[in-house]
Order: C-alpha cells, then structure tokens, then sequence
C-alpha cells in the first residue's frame, strides 16, 4: 500500500470516529432533555397537586325546602269593601211634646218593638177626652133626631106633613152619622197619639250614642230624631270587583249553589269571619270599570262592626289535583320563572316552570314540577345551578285540600 492510500484510510477513519462521536453526544443530550422534561412535568404535577390539596373545600349553602304536593287549589277573587248593615233606623218621635223618660242604654242590643222612650201623654189624653165627649153628644142627637125621623114618616103616610119636612129630617140624620164618623176619626187619632208617646223599637241591634236627653221638648221635624238603631245579625259587606270577572261570579250564581266569601281584615293576616255571596249589583261604575257585590254573614259574635273596612274574597272556582308549592319558591329571572329542586344527591338544579294561579301564599304549578320533588323556599338567593345545599328545615307540606 502506498503512502498515499495510507494517508487516506486514515482520514477516513478518522471521520468515522468524530461522526461516532458526534451521535453519542446528540444521543446524551436527548437522554439529558428528556430526563428535564420529565422532571419538570412531575414537578409542574406536584405542584398543582398540592394547589389542589391545599383549595378549600366549598361548604353546602343552608336552605330550607318544601315538598310539592298535588292538592285541590281554591280561586278567590279578591275586593277592599265595607260593612254595611242590613237595617240603619234613625228613631224619631211622631208627636209633639215633652220627652220624660229615655228606657236604653248607649250600646244595648235590643230588640223589636221594645219600648225606647216614653213622652208625655196628657195633652193626648185630654184631646181623647173632648174627642169622646164630642162623640157621645153626637150620639143622643142622632138618636133624637131618628125618632122624629120615624114621627115625621108615620105623619107623612097620614099626610099630616109635606114632603119637603121628612126630606129634611133624613138630611139630619144622615148628617148626623156622619158627625159620628168624624168623631170617632178624633178619637182613634187620639188614642193613635198615646200610642206614639210610647216610642218602640222598630228593629233589633245595637243602640248608638243618644242624641236627645230626657226633659227637652221633642217634635216631628226634629232631623237628629232621639237615637240610631243598627242591625248587626245578619249584616252584610258591599265590595267591589274589576267588571273582568263578573262572567265568572254570574256563573256561579246560576248555579244555585251558595258562593263562599271570607272576611279578612286590612292586612290580609285574620279571618274575621265567613258567609255567602248575596247578589251583584245592576251596573257598572263607568268610572272605576268596576261591579258592586254584597255578601251577607250572620254575625253572630259580632265579628264585623257597620262601616268597617275589610278584604272579602269570594271563592270562584276550585281547581282539582294541581301541583301546588309555596309561592316563596317560585324565581324570576331573565328566561321567566322557576324554582330550585334539591335533587337527591343534595344539590340544587333550576328547574322552569308554568306557574297558575296564586292565592294565601301558595302557587298552583301547571307545567315543570312533580309532587314529592322539594323546592327550595328560602336562600334560593345564593344558589347557583349545581350548588350543594344542606337542609336546615323543611317548611310544612300543602295539604290535600277539599270543597
């Protein structure tokens, strides 16, 4: 081999070597870079590991939920009315004269036809007096001049007289009974007049304040009159509605039967009393767009007092078997209404629903909501969908109702 191949084959291997070299160092550094992904990966891992450990953990939100419950749902058609009573009577005099004594008390129940008030009967007493005394004059006058009568005949049959003079004599009689009619008139009125000094009752109910004290003089056109009896049992409560419902109340009167009306007082919060629809008015006020209604209750423990304001609401219709919930669970938000379900892995998911009518602090639920879910009633403010919940209370379940 010559000088020159030599040379050549050991540059040759030489370049062999330092390409060997070169891989075994590329080769290294891989290894190197992968090992520093790896380890930086774990780190990055245990690090957010340990975020994650040291998170704290989201306690459940306190609520309190309701079961819905399927019931029969009361309609009430609501109305700020009035107490008015059947019967108001202002109770007056009928004759002239000197009051002597006041028989009630302020405030008594009384009732009919019981004696109120006397007044003076003397001057009635004479007049009844000269009104008798008159009479029986009249009487023997018409007893005289019916035997001349009979005289005056029995000569004019012997015409011993003309006819002109028995003509005469039956005018006198005729004449005189009617004076005895007058006369009795007098007396009647008379004895009418006694009869007025005893001043009755013409109602039963509750005396109001008196106006007129025993001793003063009273007469007939006196407005104030002597006291105001008002009837309290049956009393009645007069109360508008929009003239929107009125098709509804109109059907529920022809059918007969009675419609129930509840008296509550101003606040909507107690009962004062039940009763009956009596009838509606005949017109409607053009002005307000609404129709009179009168509902009557017997009153018995005088639980309504005349010209007292109340809220009467008149049972319309019963819807039967809806899902009914308390109405502090229904939401309103931008996508309409809906409640929140505390599902049985204790969390809360919003659930739409088609609310019907709402009446004493309950919602009737057309469409989104199965009696038995529970809906949440309070803190519904801090949940989210999702969130975990823990239930502090239950709020009582509606029950089945019935009409």
């Amino acid at each position: 081999m010559s000088i020159s191949e030599t040379k050549k084959s050991d540059a040759s291997n030489r370049t062999r070597k330092a390409r060997s070299r070169r891989r075994w160092v590329i080769a290294v550094l891989g290894v190197c870079l992968i090992a520093v992904g790896i380890y930086v990966f774990l780190n990055k891992e245990k690090s957010r590991a340990a975020k994650q450990a040291q998170k704290p953990v989201v306690p459940a939100v306190p609520v309190v939920a309701a079961e819905a419950k399927r019931a029969n749902f009361n309609v009430y058609l609501t109305g700020l009315g009035s107490v008015t009573p059947v019967n108001t009577v202002t109770v007056r005099t009928r004759v002239d004269g000197q009051l002597m004594e006041v028989l009630f008390r302020e405030g008594q129940i009384v009732g009919s036809n019981e004696l109120m008030a006397r007044i003076d009967p003397r001057p009635f007493e004479v007049q009844l007096t000269q009104a008798e005394g008159q009479m029986a004059r009249d009487v023997a006058q018409l007893k005289n001049a019916q035997l001349d009568l009979e005289r005056y005949r029995m000569l004019w049959e012997q015409d011993s007289v003309s006819k002109q003079v028995l003509d005469t004599q039956e005018a006198l009689v005729r004449q005189l009974e009617g004076a005895l009619k007058t006369d009795q008139g007098q007396i009647d009125s008379a004895k009418l007049q006694l009869v007025y000094c005893r001043i009755l009752s013409p109602i039963s109910g509750r005396v109001g304040l008196r106006l007129v004290d025993p001793g003063n003089i009273v007469h007939v056109t006196d407005t104030s009159g002597l006291v105001v009896i008002t009837q309290l049992q049956p009393i009645t409560v007069i109360f508008p509605l929009s003239e929107d419902y009125l098709p509804q109340v109109l059907g529920g009167l022809k059918t007969g039967r009675p419609m129930p009306v509840e008296a509550y007082d101003r606040a909507m919060k107690q009962k004062l009393a039940t009763g009956s629809l009596l009838t509606v008015d005949n017109q409607i006020d053009p002005t307000t767009g609404t129709v009179r209604l009168r509902a009557i209750f017997s009153n018995e423990k005088n639980e309504l007092f005349p010209n007292q304001f109340v809220n009467a609401r008149l049972l319309v219709d019963v819807v039967r078997g809806v899902t009914v919930i308390p109405s502090p669970a229904v939401q309103r938000g931008a996508q309409g209404t809906f409640v929140y379900v505390v599902k049985a892995d204790r969390t809360a998911t919003v659930r739409p629903i088609d609310v019907g009518e709402v009446q004493g602090g309950e919602t009737s639920v057309k469409i989104g909501l199965s009696p038995g879910e529970l809906v949440v009633v309070d803190g519904a403010d801090r949940l989210r969908e999702g969130t975990r919940v823990e239930l502090r209370g239950q709020s009582p379940s509606t029950g089945e109702r019935a009409y």
